[in-house]
């Protein structure tokens, strides 16, 4: 039996390690290129925060293809998918059948992802689908990922969660109302070492920053982005890429 052509739409965080894992270990799929949405603006990777130079570390020690979305400051939606076309266009003629995610639980990104790819004839992979979020990031650990927060949204966690390392103290001092895996968005990572990688990806912890943006309301059928009624803020941890290691 043929293996599925898949590309994997790469966050560089630990739900991406994971569902990585997770399909790397399974001969129905073949894993070859990742897709990566950078901010062409400030060369970082789009809502982790992290530099291009660290992002091309991690793709060096990953040693798969891969490609980045080139997005705007803050781009419109119609002009994200324009992009995301684009790009999805030539993986699928290049031979590509399906595309995988990292998501969890978030039913209305689900419906969203699937109902833009099979209009270019491509089929979604959620190896992480409603899999209990606790038990995802003990294995994550387990496993010998290992990964630090670069984004926290400020009204859930305290400043000092921001360059915290993913371990079982971590999963301890988390408040009750955020989950375990950050499937809401109460924070996003850097996977920086784990099964997936040939090396682990060096790099150094520079400032903590905190910044604001205008929280967008969106449809969640149409991904339609309606004008802002107020901000949200954010603390980043920003990582320094260590040469000559």
């Amino acid at each position: 039996m043929s293996t599925l052509k898949t590309y994997f739409n790469w966050s560089t965080g630990k739900d991406s390690a994971l569902a990585l894992h997770y399909l790397m270990q399974d001969e129905n799929y073949s894993i070859a290129h990742l897709l990566t949405s950078v901010n062409q603006q400030h060369n970082r990777v789009s809502m982790h925060g992290l530099r291009r130079e660290l992002y091309q570390l991690q793709i060096d020690a990953l040693n798969l293809p891969y490609s980045t979305i080139e997005l705007p400051e803050q781009p419109s939606m119609q002009e994200y998918e324009i992009l995301m076309e684009k790009e999805v266009s030539s993986l699928q003629q290049q031979g590509f059948t399906h595309a995988a995610f990292g998501d969890i639980f978030l039913e209305d990104l689900r419906k969203y992802r699937e109902q833009q790819l099979s209009a270019l004839n491509i089929k979604s992979v959620f190896p992480l689908w409603k899999k209990d979020t606790r038990e995802l990031l003990n294995e994550f650990i387990d496993l010998g990922f290992k990964s630090i927060l670069v984004c926290i949204k400020a009204d859930l966690l305290d400043q000092e969660f921001s360059g915290r390392i993913i371990d079982a103290d971590f999963i301890k001092d988390l408040p009750p109302n955020v989950d375990v895996c950050g499937e809401n968005g109460e924070f996003h990572t850097f996977c920086f070492d784990g099964p997936i990688f040939n090396k682990p990806v060096p790099f150094e912890i520079g400032e903590k920053v905190y910044r604001e943006y205008q929280a967008p309301e969106t449809d969640a059928d149409t991904c339609s982005t309606q004008p802002a009624k107020s901000k949200s803020g954010f603390w980043f941890c920003d990582l320094l890429p260590v040469k000559n290691s």
